[in-house]
Parts: C-alpha cells; sequence; structure tokens
C-alpha cells in the first residue's frame, strides 16, 4: 500500500562542478573548484572536474534516463561562471542556453526543475577578492539571484545555498574544500556572509513577487550520545552546536548560539546591524541532506567538550557508518525546531565500490539498495508521525566528481564509465523506479 502522499515529490540531485564538465567551453570561466581540483595533492589521484559527466553535451541522455526512472523532480545546480563569466553581471549567451535548453527538456518529460543557486563554485575572480570572507559577496550573489529569477520564470522551487557549514568551515578552516585556507577565523567570516547572502537572495524573491518557493538545503548533524551518562548527552548537545544550530537558529530568527561563541573567544561573527533579520526572511521550506549520525563522548579537553566515539555499524565506502534509525531521530529533532515548516529531503545516498558485470550490461549494487530502503522506511515512518515531509532527492543521478576524493567514490544510482561515458542503470536504478511506481519493494 502507497503510504506516501500523491503529491510527495520524488527526485535526484546533482551539482553544476561534479557533472557538467565543459569546464572551459561557450565562455566559462574557472571557478574556485577549477582552481583547487588544479593545485597539486588537492584532489585524489589528481583528478579535475574538466570533463566530469559531460552533462553539459549529454543532458538529453540524463533526462531520457530521468524519464525512465519515474521521478517528478530534477535538483541540480547552476554555474555561476558559466552563466556570468568572471563574476562579472553581463549574462553569457551559451551558459544561458544551456540551462534554458535543459529546463525545456525536463518540463517536456514531465520533470521539475528545483535549482540550486550555489552548489560551492564561486567564481575565482570574487574569491581573488576575499571570497565568501567579505561582506561584499553576499551583495554579489544578491545581484546573481535576481538575475537568474528572472531568467528562468519557469523554475517554481529555488534553494539559495547547498550546505553552507562545507563552503565556510571545510573551505576556510579545515583546507578540505575549496578555496583550501586553513583559517578559523575566515571560516566564521564565510559563515555569516553566506547566510546573509542567502537572506539578501530570499528577500529579493519576494521583492519581486516571483512565482514559486524558495528555501536552503543544510547538512546538519544532532549526533547521539555514547552512552546515557549526563557528561555524554550534553557532549552531544554540544556537538549540534555548530554543523546544525549555527546555521539554523539565524535562519529561524534565533540568535547565533552563545555557547559555540564562547568556546572559541578568538573568533568573531561579523554581525552588522539588521544582519540577523536580514537572514531570518521567511523561507517556503528546509532542505534536509542527511548521509550518517555521528557518536559522541564528552571530553574535557577539547574547546566544544566532545570528541568523536567509536560507532560498530557497517559503512559506506566513504567510511561513514550507515544509520537509518539516527536518519529517523535527525528528522524529529529537526521538526521539533521547525514546526510546520515543510521539508524535503534534498540529499540523501550512499557510496559504495560498483563494478559493471556481464560485458558492462549490468550492475549489481545491493548494499545500496539496502541503504536506500531503510532510509525510505524512515521518511514514511516519519510522515505518519505528521512530520511535514514533502519530498525526497536520492544523491546522485549518476556517478560524478566527488570532490577531493576525486572520481573514486560513486555514489549514483547510474554508473559512469568515464573513459567513453556511458551510463548503465544499476540495479538500484530500477529498485528507485519501482518504489516510485508501487512502494511494494519497502514491505
Amino acid at each position: 500500500m502507497n503510504q506516501f502522499p500523491e503529491d510527495f515529490l520524488w527526485g535526484v540531485a546533482t551539482a553544476s562542478y561534479q557533472v557538467e564538465g565543459a569546464a572551459s567551453e561557450d565562455g566559462r570561466t574557472p571557478s574556485i573548484w577549477d582552481t583547487f581540483s588544479h593545485t597539486e595533492h588537492r584532489i585524489a589521484h589528481g583528478h579535475n572536474g574538466d570533463i566530469a559527466c559531460d552533462q553539459y553535451h549529454r543532458y538529453r541522455d540524463d533526462v531520457e534516463l530521468m524519464k525512465e526512472l519515474g521521478i517528478g523532480a530534477y535538483r541540480f545546480s547552476l554555474s555561476w561562471s558559466r552563466l556570468f563569466p568572471n563574476g562579472g553581471t553581463e549574462v553569457n549567451d551559451p551558459g544561458l542556453s544551456y540551462y534554458r535548453n535543459l529546463i525545456g527538456e525536463l518540463l517536456r518529460n514531465g520533470i521539475e526543475p528545483v535549482i540550486t543557486l550555489y552548489h560551492w563554485d564561486l567564481p575565482q575572480e570574487i574569491e581573488d577578492k576575499g571570497g565568501w570572507t567579505q561582506r561584499d559577496t553576499a551583495y554579489h550573489f544578491k545581484v546573481y539571484a535576481e538575475s537568474c529569477f528572472r531568467l528562468f520564470p519557469e523554475v517554481r522551487k529555488w534553494i539559495t545555498l547547498n550546505e553552507p557549514f562545507c563552503s565556510a568551515i571545510l573551505g576556510y578552516q579545515k583546507g578540505l574544500h575549496a578555496p583550501g585556507y586553513r583559517d578559523g577565523q575566515m571560516a566564521h567570516s564565510a559563515l555569516h556572509h553566506l547566510l546573509l547572502a542567502h537572506g539578501l537572495a530570499v528577500r529579493s524573491f519576494r521583492a519581486g513577487k516571483y512565482e514559486g518557493q524558495i528555501g536552503i538545503t543544510l547538512n546538519m548533524q544532532t549526533p547521539k550520545p555514547a552512552t546515557q551518562r549526563p557528561d555524554d548527552r550534553e557532549a552531544a548537545d554540544r556537538a549540534a552546536d555548530l554543523p546544525t544550530r549555527m546555521f539554523l537558529d539565524p535562519l529561524l530568527g534565533r540568535s547565533y548560539p552563545q555557547r559555540y561563541l564562547d568556546a572559541y573567544p578568538e573568533y568573531t561573527v561579523p554581525v552588522r546591524h539588521d544582519d540577523m533579520e536580514i537572514i531570518s526572511e521567511k523561507i517556503d521550506f528546509l532542505g534536509i541532506n542527511f548521509y550518517w549520525e555521528d557518536t559522541v563522548s564528552w571530553d574535557d579537553s577539547k574547546a566544544e567538550k566532545f570528541r568523536y566515539a567509536p560507532f560498530y555499524q557497517d559503512t559506506t565506502s566513504m567510511g561513514w557508518p550507515i544509520t537509518p534509525e539516527g536518519f529517523y531521530r535527525h528528522l524529529h529533532r529537526i521538526a521539533e525546531n521547525t514546526g510546520d515548516l515543510p521539508l524535503y529531503i534534498t540529499e540523501n545516498g550512499a557510496a559504495f565500490n560498483d563494478t559493471p558485470e556481464n560485458g558492462g550490461k549490468r550492475c549489481r549494487d545491493p548494499e545500496r539498495i539496502t541503504y536506500l530502503r531503510e532510509h525510505l522506511k524512515v521518511c514514511r515512518r516519519a510522515l505518519k508521525d505528521g512530520i511535514p515531509l514533502k519530498g525526497y532527492f536520492l544523491w546522485s543521478l549518476i556517478d560524478n566528481f566527488e570532490w577531493y576524493h576525486g572520481y573514486e567514490k560513486r555514489f549514483g544510482i547510474v554508473y559512469c564509465d568515464y573513459k567513453d561515458q556511458r551510463r548503465i542503470p544499476k540495479d538500484s536504478f530500477y529498485f528507485y523506479r519501482d518504489v516510485i511506481g508501487d512502494m511494494e519493494h519497502l514491505s
């Protein structure tokens, strides 16, 4: 029996730098990920996104696969540098044509385009002026967003930012993502300016009276305590301060969590007059990216008083524990904070070591099917509990450039042969098709 609402939105997701390729074609200029991936020792095996899955040239083939899959929506991101070379304001006609053609192809096939304005690929010229550490970048983003709203009036669902935690913390503090800095103050300046950019874009969307909805996607964490001792329980609560409360609380009209700020008195968040009001501009939905749940213990030697603890669960090829019950807990904790705000799972999936067989005619991935089945069951339980979950976007449609892991990690339900760009639907592709079609495969 189908226990999902008739209007539940089933989709898949990708990001521009991970799938498009054509990195220097038709007027596109470098983003920070072009620069980062071409810097020695940054990416596994020296990989880069120059070709990726070549979706720029093969989007019709990919839309045909989406049609076969039976999805209702495709979440993808725009390449800022493809639309507006050098981070400027003059639109690049070939880039504009590409996205209009993709959107048109989707709509002709009954698939709704869901656009992410920013999935980490800042134009390099803007980074050269300080990137997200500078307040001006938030206003550059506002102008870029306004242009996109005007250029693509057919789009009814917009996501401002994907995982600003990764842009700020992994990009400016941990050095794992572009632009690759290791500076805590830069990261906290970037964090605030990313949220400010989001708020400015939402305000522009409202002021322009555009049709549709706008929201943001966060990769929040609500870790569980290793034991039920009071100190471990407090550790788990503290472990949610940075990945969850530093982003969600301002969006909901609250201040940055003081406990986290007190843990790092050497860092300042550059809040100015009215910033928090702008950041808390009402959103229509919240996107949730979930892959795993962490376990933590109390550690008095740490600034935030917690450390990550060992776990027993099986892992994906990313080394992430498989925790569907953690997903269930996570959805409840988020819903407790957001009330009746509509929620979408904007990313959920798993990387495994997939290898085609039978001359490339089949690719078995039973571990991914198990992962998806258990996490989709959680979505069904959450709906039964009254959580306002409106849709699910599987990550990812196709194997792609997995950031600093290069091409060694495969998240797709379609296998991509990077030598000849062949697309081979995996068993999980047909599993997801059948789930969308009749739900019997979740029994």
